[in-house]
């Protein structure tokens, strides 16, 4: 039963043994040639699997870098947010105007007396922190800053430091001017 048809056919008598052989060579050099043939030539639909392959692996390089930034930016605001609530200066009842810009809008903050003098100088900074505005120490402004500028609403710098830069004298040095002074 495992003869095959060729076999079958040759006991019969009806193809002669060099018939056979030429019929098995015959085989073996198609074999060979479509073997030749896959190796050679590189086939169409594997060259396009391969690019869809590549284009898909630079989709996700793209969104894990865009992952990444985002991530990056979420731990940046949460750093700052964090810096602000252990930081923040509480303002309590507040009963003199503090105004400053934000923008092109200017805005009123209710602080103690001597909060506002601590704006004036450069001691303290005011700071946006979603809609609200918080007082925090210089120093802490600086870290902000250095993460997101655009959040430091008010960063004042002291006189002296201004004069000490510029190099020149002030002419109305001998001249000062009430902190209480309102317009």
């Amino acid at each position: 039963m495992s003869n095959s048809l060729q076999d079958q056919l040759l006991k019969s008598g009806l193809v002669s043994k060099k018939q056979a052989n030429q019929v098995r060579q015959e085989k073996r050099k198609q074999v060979k040639q479509q073997r030749t043939r896959k190796g050679g030539a590189p086939d169409e639909a594997r060259l396009q699997t391969q690019r869809a392959q590549a284009q898909k692996r630079q989709r996700d390089r793209e969104l894990n870098e865009q992952r990444q930034r985002a991530a990056q930016e979420q731990s940046a605001a949460a750093r700052v947010r964090q810096l602000v609530e252990f930081n923040r200066v509480e303002r309590g009842e507040g009963d003199k105007p503090f105004q400053f810009v934000d923008g092109s809008r200017v805005r009123k903050l209710y602080v103690k007396g001597a909060q506002r003098q601590d704006l004036s100088r450069g001691v303290l900074a005011i700071v946006k922190l979603g809609e609200r505005y918080e007082l925090v120490p210089a120093a802490t402004a600086l870290k902000i800053g250095e993460t997101d500028p655009a959040l430091v609403v008010l960063l004042n710098t002291s006189d002296k430091q201004n004069d000490e830069a510029s190099g020149e004298e002030d002419p109305y040095a001998g001249f000062e001017v009430p902190d209480d002074l309102e317009w």
